[in-house]
């Protein structure tokens, strides 16, 4: 049987047994293929807007199981799904700006699915400011260690939400929220002293050149100090 990645398995945990889930940009198709060869999904769509890369999944579903049909849709995006057609819409290793722009093409379709898992490559800040004033709640948070770097997941429902309209997607409370403390794991503390540390880099560089950057200095220490408390609240 398939074995996943570490980043793969998280996403898989996010799928309940009994749902169906299209895997939006799929490539090789491994979680698709990992869902229902164990049962958990009956029904798995898989889409990529890259012939070539659906072509790949296409051959590992022929090699692992020759002879079965599954379901391989060439399109861009959610366009190649139907509106609830599937519980469970599932975008990884993609930038979190692309993700909006998937989403913000048909915004009644993507509000018409029961739950997004996101594990954005790139601007999750912007992504989850997007969410949150696009009508989505953010269920659930996730760190997962993949070779060197530590991706995000995100598991989110279309839910109306109250947020602070005023703050902007470049606001580092959206790049990291509460609730990656509410949902802390073994990963939380080393993931936010990492990006403490690029902050505080950041900083020096600042603080020895020669250009007026007051008003960045400035900004770059509230980040630096939002940054300490969250890891002080570990």
């Amino acid at each position: 049987m398939l074995k996943l990645t570490d980043r793969l398995n998280t996403i898989a945990s996010e799928i309940k047994m009994g749902e169906t889930v299209a895997d939006i940009g799929t490539d090789h198709g491994f979680l698709p293929i990992f869902l229902w060869e164990r049962g958990i999904c009956k029904k798995v769509i898989m889409t990529d807007i890259s012939e070539g890369s659906l072509q790949k999944a296409r051959d590992n579903c022929n090699v692992m199981y020759p002879g079965e049909s599954f379901d391989l849709r060439l399109g861009s995006g959610i366009e190649v799904i139907g509106s609830g057609e599937v519980d469970d819409i599932v975008m990884a290793g993609m930038g979190g700006i692309l993700m909006t722009e998937i989403l913000g093409a048909d915004l009644p379709k993507a509000k018409s699915f029961k739950k997004l898992i996101l594990q954005p490559r790139s601007n999750i800040g912007f992504l989850r400011h997007w969410l949150y004033n696009h009508g989505f709640s953010v269920q659930k948070e996730q760190l997962v260690r993949e070779g060197k770097f530590i991706c995000e997941v995100i598991t989110v429902i279309p839910k109306e939400v109250a947020v602070t309209r005023t703050l902007g997607p470049d606001r580092i409370e959206y790049e990291y929220p509460h609730n990656l403390i509410d949902f802390a794991g073994p990963l939380t503390k080393e993931y936010l002293s990492n990006k403490l540390k690029i902050e505080q880099n950041i900083l020096s560089s600042m603080e020895e050149s020669k250009k007026d950057m007051g008003k960045e200095i400035r900004s770059r220490k509230y980040r630096i100090y939002y940054l300490e408390r969250l890891i002080d609240s570990l």
